[in-house]
């Protein structure tokens, strides 16, 4: 089992050494594994992430209670395993997101005795024996049940820091500083569980930011996601015509710019679909706001609902004007609930 480095965002805490007794399963889908590392990265003690792999058994991984390997290929899984019984190796804490990273954290509990953290729905399994797991990590809009053992937190956690934005915007704002202000991020989602959302839809939200954006004579900072689609993100790029603008599109070549536009941006508008995009735009200063709820599924719509009672979002109607917000920042909170409930050393970074 090979020790990796945390990231593409700018490290927020200590790297990854040999012998660290904190362990990150790392799930294959980014927006996943983001959480575990996320936190991680917040509690200031070395950690090692531990990437995982799967095969076509891995929907069945998260339907076993105690736990279980099903699902990693067999060579993957054989080094895993080895690599968790050296004494010098064996992990004192997991961390772990997603149902198929449940099934990984909870074969290692009943085999080592480490504790372990999660975050998301353990599945099935996990559900069955969620008594076992140390810490669940929960957002509100999936209405936990409250239990010694459940922590409720806004949003998703993240990798997105008071550190991370402060380096972004360092490395970019040369870069931008020509773009009059105000400059507002346009972060694209798409449809939740698919791809592609209507090219309408898209042209839609681009004239209307590019409308906003222009009555002030500002700037629009745009990027799309894997989901948005190539049609839809060309019909973005339409809307967008009449104003100022840059536009990363996902997979083009080149540093992505989404940090950076985060990080400088004085306003950010996210597509309703995206709980990520939302929480890691709250981490921010800037005001956020919403547009087109109606692409949130029914779990997205809970979540939009619960972030604008909380006075964290506003939809996006004629104005960009800021309010008083509160800086959100779970994943600092979960770092401080895990070092206070295990005694953990180390401050949050």
């Amino acid at each position: 089992m090979t020790t990796t480095r945390a990231s593409e965002v700018p490290a927020s805490g200590p790297t990854e050494t040999r012998d660290s007794r904190v362990w990150v399963l790392d799930d294959p889908r980014a927006g996943t594994a983001a959480q575990a590392i996320g936190i991680a990265e917040r509690l200031g003690l070395p950690f090692r992430r531990i990437p995982l792999a799967w095969n076509w058994k891995a929907h069945i991984a998260g339907l076993v209670p105690g736990g279980s390997l099903i699902g990693i290929p067999a060579a993957a899984r054989q080094a895993l395993a080895a690599e968790a019984a050296r004494p010098d190796s064996a992990p004192d804490l997991v961390l772990s997101a997603g149902r198929r990273s449940a099934a990984v954290a909870l074969w290692l509990k009943s085999q080592f005795g480490c504790r372990i953290v999660h975050c998301m729905s353990p599945g099935l399994g996990g559900l069955l024996r969620s008594d076992v797991f140390d810490l669940l990590v929960t957002p509100t809009h999936d209405n936990p049940t409250p239990a010694r053992n459940v922590l409720p937190i806004m949003g998703a956690p993240h990798r997105v820091t008071p550190l991370t934005l402060k380096q972004a915007a360092a490395a970019w704002e040369d870069r931008l500083s020509h773009l009059p202000r105000p400059r507002v991020a346009l972060l694209v989602g798409g449809p939740p569980g698919g791809i592609n959302m209507p090219p309408v839809r898209a042209m839609m939200v681009g004239k209307q930011v590019a409308r906003l954006a222009g009555a002030q004579g500002g700037t629009v900072l745009a990027t799309t996601s894997r989901r948005t689609g190539g049609e839809a993100t060309e019909a973005l790029s339409a809307g967008l015509a009449r104003v100022m603008h840059l536009l990363f599109r996902w997979g083009e070549p080149g540093p992505n710019p989404y940090l950076g536009f985060l990080a400088t941006a004085d306003a950010i508008v996210v597509t309703a679909d995206s709980v990520s995009m939302i929480s890691e735009a709250c981490a921010t200063g800037a005001p956020v706001f919403y547009v087109v709820p109606e692409q949130a599924g029914r779990r997205q719509q809970r979540f939009i609902d619960r972030f604008e009672a909380a006075g964290l979002i506003r939809p996006l109607e004629d104005s960009i004007a800021p309010w008083p917000r509160r800086v959100l920042d779970e994943s600092a909170r979960v770092a401080d609930e895990i070092r206070q409930r295990f005694g953990l050393p180390g401050t949050t970074m």
